[in-house]
């Protein structure tokens, strides 16, 4: 067991560093696309800022117990199909970058302070992050050879991820009191300083 614990903590230390490293593909919306399944299931998964809100998402679901272990990482997505249809239309949000990286900053500092608020807010609270990911991606999928496809795949991937974070979380909850788990939140607080601080120099 103790042998498990290791393993996630350092198996999610070492995503979540790879995931603060700079990457060329950290901005979303691009005017060229990619095509169906296959790239759509290997977006989330190489774009490092996407990759920490949604392994967040999950891992605060497990911190939190009971219903939002999985009504958390299930809004999560049915929510970003929706801004991903506001991305595809065309549809003003502002500031979208600023909102992604605020999420992985705002997921960071709920784990970290194993803030436990009502199961509503906390949907509240998700559905806004998700509005502001799927709209990114959203934007994408005019350019894309097989949107549908795009989306499976993208949407498919995020659920994966998810699991990984309920996972992670539910291994490293009780041991020392849970810090394991909060010391994981403080990481992805940080990277959502360093998304942060990059989508506002870019801006």
């Amino acid at each position: 067991m103790h042998l498990n614990r290791r393993a996630a903590v350092a198996a999610s230390a070492i995503c979540i560093c790879w995931c603060m490293l700079p990457h060329s593909a950290a901005a979303h919306i691009t005017s060229t696309g990619s095509g169906g399944f296959g790239s759509g299931f290997a977006h989330p998964l190489t774009g490092p800022d996407h990759f920490l809100a949604m392994f967040a998402v999950g891992l605060w679901g497990a911190q939190m117990g009971g219903r939002p272990v999985w009504t958390l990482p299930v809004t999560f997505p049915l929510i970003m199909v929706a801004g991903g249809a506001a991305g595809m239309f065309g549809l003003p949000l502002p500031s979208v970058e600023v909102g992604i990286a605020l999420s992985i900053l705002a997921l960071g500092l709920a784990i970290t302070s194993a803030w436990h608020p009502a199961e509503w807010i906390a949907l509240c609270l998700i559905a806004v992050f998700a509005v502001c990911h799927g709209y990114a991606h959203g934007a994408e999928l005019p350019f894309a050879a097989d949107p549908a496809d795009y989306i499976i795949g993208f949407v498919l991937a995020t659920g994966l991820i998810h699991v990984f974070g309920i996972g992670v979380g539910l291994t490293l909850n009780k041991p020392l009191g849970g810090r394991l788990a909060r010391g994981l939140g403080a990481l992805i607080g940080l990277g959502g300083v360093y998304f942060l601080v990059t989508a506002l120099s870019a801006a």
